[in-house]
């Protein structure tokens, strides 16, 4: 087995982010750094470090020609792509504030963080979307140029280039711009971007984040996790995403390791198996529904087969917990040769069977799915973060993985639990603040220095376990607290269950919302000879009564409390464009809320066994 190469730049050489990205084109300009699809050729493409750095000294002097001031706020509004990095490294050279944008979030959405932040420039994907943002964009004075990256096939430009803010990335761009050079007194506690919150109630708010914020953190990650030149991270979280852009974008520059853009979420399975990345970044809902994939296949499958893809996870996890000295060696183990070649092997192999490191972020893993997925020999890292703490706060190591917990605070990262088993927390990549909100500053950052996570918590071994969100906390009729992210984890890896929320604020019992799985919808419709497109189908008694026994199932080693009486069925999902979902794909547990008022006030007034 070959030597890897470990080659990480220091927090204090690098200085900015920018300083990052030189000091990586100087130290290994062969290197690979990006790989990506080329559409027109259909076909992958190497970008190498040196044409990184000559690339982002053309966007550098493009931007530094279009008379910003530092400190100037500039948006991106991009898939996941070279020209990505290109943009935020020239604009972070040029000392302005890179804002990044959800490519799916809604036009007012966008409109309003643009507005909020005082946007000067902004570069889109094409030209269709410039036209479904403008519209939404009228009238922003600050806005005074946009980009656009590409033209698309019935694109007619005379018609975008009407507004003479407009102009294409082609055509903005210099043919060359010399070698990258470093700047002048660069500052590494400088703002480096706003980040906005996709949060769950009212308006976002813009997280300022320095370059020494994230530097720091994403080093921190590297003294902890090892990554290597010859590691290559497939990237498909998108990088308006922090922990994509810290873990997945930063900490490769300072890795030394290569990036390949996935295509897209549809193709991401051709892509794994084709770039076959050594390391992954992905948030739950990914291996939620891999995990829901492959439960479904088994429930196609014989007996036979359940049983063998049964034993295969129960000593696959025998053996993780094995090497992680929980458990001793039993005879069981010796079948794990066969059993990998003939069911886990399988499993690794659509990952592309190189895969060392799988790191979760974002929301809480499942420990069924995380179990399954061990087992398999998929090695996951479950890690915690805020936006507020660019991003990482704790990740679990491959030596010390519980995946029960969210793993062990990163170097310089301080952690205690404070009143209603608050996880509070100390760190170097500590935000400066909201823009241009000192109100909510003080409510999240004590005057002790002190950030409230406003996650419940508690800390055992040097672990992190996160009990409870304390907003999301339910406070039934008799008093008792009952934290539904567990049960709402539980209910939707259900194969007919795509989402769920459970309910029962005030109320002396709990219900659940539940939104069916299309596939899972039309065979049960089948099964109990209903109608499918016609929705009062999904008040069925003999529906609900199928449905409830799998929801009783699935929480039945749940404490007491955790028992869902009824339930109210749709099949129309949550998403960002019907502002039911957060770009990050958090529910908005009061806008769902607002639109079921009317089930949930007639489920309640029945009582819950329907009767009134």
């Amino acid at each position: 087995m070959a030597l890897l190469t470990e080659d990480i730049i220091s927090v204090e050489q690098a200085r900015t982010l920018d300083g990052l990205l030189l000091q990586r084109v100087r130290r290994t300009p062969e290197g690979l750094a990006y790989r990506s699809f080329d559409a027109q050729a259909h076909s992958w493409r190497d970008t190498y470090w040196h044409e990184v750095g000559r690339d982002v000294a053309r966007w550098r002097a493009a931007l530094a020609a279009e008379g910003l001031a530092p400190g100037d706020r500039v948006a991106v509004h991009l898939r996941n792509s070279k020209e990505w990095v290109f943009f935020d490294q020239a604009a972070l050279a040029c000392g302005l504030v890179v804002v990044p944008l959800y490519t799916d979030d809604r036009p007012d959405n966008i409109a309003w963080i643009m507005e909020n932040s005082a946007i000067r420039l902004l570069l889109v994907q094409d030209a269709g979307n410039w036209r479904r943002l403008a519209p939404a964009l009228a009238g922003q004075e600050h806005l005074e140029r946009v980009l656009i990256l590409q033209s698309g096939p019935r694109d007619a430009p005379e018609t975008v280039l009407q507004d003479p803010r407009v102009r294409y990335v082609n055509d903005w761009l210099p043919q060359q711009a010399g070698a990258l050079q470093p700047r002048e007194s660069a500052d590494p506690h400088a703002l480096a971007s706003i980040v906005y919150t996709s949060g769950t109630t009212g308006r976002p708010k813009g997280v300022m984040l320095s370059h020494y914020n994230m530097l720091s953190i994403a080093h921190s990650a590297l003294t902890m996790i090892d990554v290597f030149q010859e590691d290559l991270f497939l990237s498909f979280l998108p990088l308006s995403h922090t922990l994509e852009r810290t873990a997945g974008y930063y900490l490769p520059i300072m890795a030394g390791s290569g990036v390949a853009y996935a295509r897209s979420i549809l193709q991401l399975g051709e892509d794994l198996q084709h770039i076959r990345p050594t390391v992954l970044i992905a948030v739950p809902r990914i291996f939620e529904r891999v995990f829901g994939r492959i439960q479904g296949q088994l429930d196609r499958q014989a007996g036979f087969r359940r049983a063998l893809f049964g034993l295969t996870t129960q000593v696959g996890w025998h053996r993780f917990q094995r090497q992680q000295g929980r458990a001793r060696w039993h005879p069981a183990l010796l079948a794990w040769p066969l059993l990998s070649r003939l069911v886990a092997g399988k499993v690794t192999a659509r990952l592309g069977g190189r895969l060392r490191l799988a790191v979760s972020g974002g929301a809480a893993l499942s420990l069924p799915v995380a179990r399954t997925f061990i087992g398999l020999g998929v090695p996951i890292l479950q890690g915690y973060g805020l936006t507020e703490t660019s991003p990482v706060i704790s990740v679990n190591v491959p030596e010390d993985n519980d995946p029960g917990s969210v793993g062990i605070p990163l170097k310089g990262v301080e952690v205690r639990i404070g009143d209603d088993d608050e996880l509070l927390v100390k760190t170097p990549g500590m935000m400066q603040g909201y823009w241009n909100n000192h109100v909510a500053t003080g409510e999240v950052i004590d005057p002790d220095g002190w950030l409230h996570t406003g996650d419940q918590a508690r800390i055992e071994h040097g672990h992190i376990y996160i009990t409870g969100r304390i907003k999301d906390i339910l406070v039934m009729s008799n008093g008792e607290k009952i934290p539904p992210m567990d049960m709402e984890l539980a209910i939707s890896l259900l194969p007919a269950v795509d989402q769920a929320l459970v309910i029962g604020e005030g109320e002396s019992w709990l219900a659940a919302i539940l939104v069916l799985n299309p596939d899972a919808w039309r065979a049960l419709a089948e099964q109990y000879r209903l109608d499918a497109d016609d929705n009062a189908s999904l008040s069925d008694a003999a529906l609900h009564a199928h449905l409830l026994k799998g929801v009783r199932g699935t929480l039945k080693d749940f404490p007491g409390y955790a028992k869902i009486r009824r339930l109210i069925l749709t099949v129309e999902p949550w998403t960002v464009d019907n502002g039911l979902l957060t770009p990050t794909l958090k529910v908005k547990r009061a806008r769902v809320l607002e639109k079921f008022a009317a089930q949930i006030r007639a489920l309640y007034t029945s009582g819950p066994d329907g009767r009134g």
